[in-house]
């Protein structure tokens, strides 16, 4: 019986996983093969940060965030923040001997894709749910978009020489349009414009996911195979990233016992907290500068193995409830 849960479970995360990862494969192959160049992903991943993505946040923000559909919405956007935070902070202890060199890996170890990845995976995992699974992702990501686009790009564009910060650096337009979307709907301002405005930057909101995971994979299938980072490095980010967190995560469900009250929403933070590095490190070493080898040579590795961890977490979560 436990077995059959723990297969059922892993072969249902596998099916999620292999969906995003054709189009990813599928990427990476054009760019090896020179049909799509370096310089048409560069000004992809800008237009992907400067106009899809602020577009996505800020057209979602308005058309479905309802404080009175969740009591407990808030709780959301804490979680979402608070993971991330949690990770920057057990990797920050694992890379303490050399931070300033291995500060792009703290980025990697602890920030997740909450959303490309993990909307596609509730889409299969819970077709009959997944209406609310994407309203967890929605709300998750209000609380942790901000700390990915200013914590985490200034951790994700760092070089081994480049230790100076800025203020000004924090400033991205995702994080932009996730705070201001969110004030107006607080205000109760979200009706000022008009639906044909909305819906106009709804639809380029919808290219951003896609395009998103398009750029991972080009960006993948663009790094020379013989560089990959040591072995050490990747110990300390799959550590962090496929063992520390999902322990956490499941601790704190199974304590509070958030698996027999809230079963789907138990699922969702599993998932979120064994998710695979955000897309958005990608984007923005691409688009704001560092070292694109370094960050996508560790990418690369920790997405081959979320194919085996994701599932395997999953499993082990729903064993549990048993």
């Amino acid at each position: 019986m436990i077995n059959d849960i723990f297969f059922s479970s892993f072969l249902s995360m596998g099916e999620a996983l292999a969906r995003i990862f054709i189009i990813i494969i599928g990427a990476g192959l054009l760019v090896r093969k020179n049909i799509v160049s370096q310089t048409q992903i560069d000004a992809l991943s800008k237009i992907t940060v400067i106009v899809l993505l602020p577009s996505l946040v800020f057209s979602n923000t308005l058309q479905h965030f309802n404080p009175e559909s969740l009591p407990f919405w808030w709780m959301l956007p804490i979680v979402g923040m608070s993971m991330s935070l949690v990770g920057v902070i057990f990797a920050s202890g694992v890379f303490s001997v050399n931070f300033k060199k291995k500060r792009n890996y703290i980025a990697i170890s602890s920030m997740q894709n909450a959303g490309y990845l993990v909307l596609p995976i509730g889409q299969v995992l819970y077709p009959d749910h997944f209406g609310e699974f994407a309203l967890f992702s929605f709300l998750f990501i209000l609380g942790y978009n901000p700390i990915l686009w200013t914590i985490g790009k200034y951790l994700a564009t760092s070089t081994d020489d480049k230790i100076e910060f800025s203020y000004k650096t924090l400033i991205t337009p995702p994080a932009v349009a996730n705070i201001s979307s969110l004030i107006l709907v607080l205000l109760g301002w979200q009706n000022i414009f008009p639906k044909s405005v909305v819906s106009s930057v709804d639809l380029l909101g919808q290219a951003a996911v896609p395009i998103a995971t398009f750029i991972l994979g080009a960006t993948l299938g663009s790094v020379s195979l013989r560089k990959f980072p040591h072995i050490f490095d990747i110990l300390r980010v799959v550590s962090v990233k496929y063992v520390l967190l999902p322990l956490a995560t499941i601790f704190i469900l199974n304590f509070f016992n958030i698996g027999e009250t809230h079963p789907l929403l138990a699922d969702f933070f599993v998932i979120q907290a064994s998710a695979a590095p955000a897309t958005g490190l990608i984007i923005q070493v691409r688009a704001y500068g560092g070292d694109v080898q370094k960050v996508a040579g560790m990418m690369i590795v920790t997405y081959v193995v979320c194919l085996v961890t994701m599932p395997f977490w999953i499993a082990i979560w729903h064993m549990i409830l048993v």
